[in-house]
């Protein structure tokens, strides 16, 4: 009987995680070396994890030493996976505004090339309509003097980083990072 027990027990923990996995929502940024991003968006309330990598070019199964030379036509860039009823995709995006110079096509502090550009790649229609309004925000903010040249474009596939690129901050503190909250 014991073992019934468990085993129900397990089965309800694995309904309640599915559960709880149905309810994410995923958003995909981009805006120059992933490691700071995501040092800053993880502490956001309502994200449940956050991953580093590349997407938005043609090349499959893309490595760093590829990724940096700017030829596969990927970003670094972060998943997020967020509960929004905690974050909203909106906050998440005025987040994003303020911690990287959106209006510098191809470059972040001293990342400079295709690979570092400031770009949302939406999830569905909501999230394309959500970013514009971002993008308006952003530009209407008073922190940016010039334009903003973020790509809105459509999710492809996200290929995670390498092991040591994930967490590099967390694992690395005071590791180099152009990234920080704008007010």
């Amino acid at each position: 009987m014991l073992l019934l027990g468990l085993a129900g027990g397990a089965q309800a923990g694995k309904k309640a995680k599915t559960k709880m996995e149905n309810k994410l929502e995923t958003a995909t940024l981009a805006g120059g070396c992933f490691w700071g991003m995501q040092e800053i968006l993880r502490a956001v309330p309502g994200v449940v994890s956050t991953r580093v990598g590349y997407t938005g070019g043609k090349t499959e199964n893309p490595v760093y030493e590829e990724v940096k030379t700017g030829a596969t036509g990927h970003a670094e860039s972060i998943e997020i996976k967020f509960d929004p009823a905690k974050a909203s995709y909106g906050a998440l995006l005025d987040m994003f505004f303020k911690m990287h110079d959106p209006t510098t096509p191809g470059r972040q502090g001293n990342d400079v090339g295709s690979q570092y550009r400031s770009a949302i790649f939406y999830h569905g229609e909501v999230q394309k309509k959500e970013a514009e309004a971002a993008v308006k925000r952003a530009a209407a903010s008073g922190l940016w003097k010039r334009p903003i040249a973020t790509e809105i474009v459509p999710a492809v596939k996200f290929w995670p980083a390498e092991a040591y690129h994930q967490d590099y901050l967390k694992k690395h503190p005071g590791g180099y990072t152009c990234h920080f909250i704008r007010h």
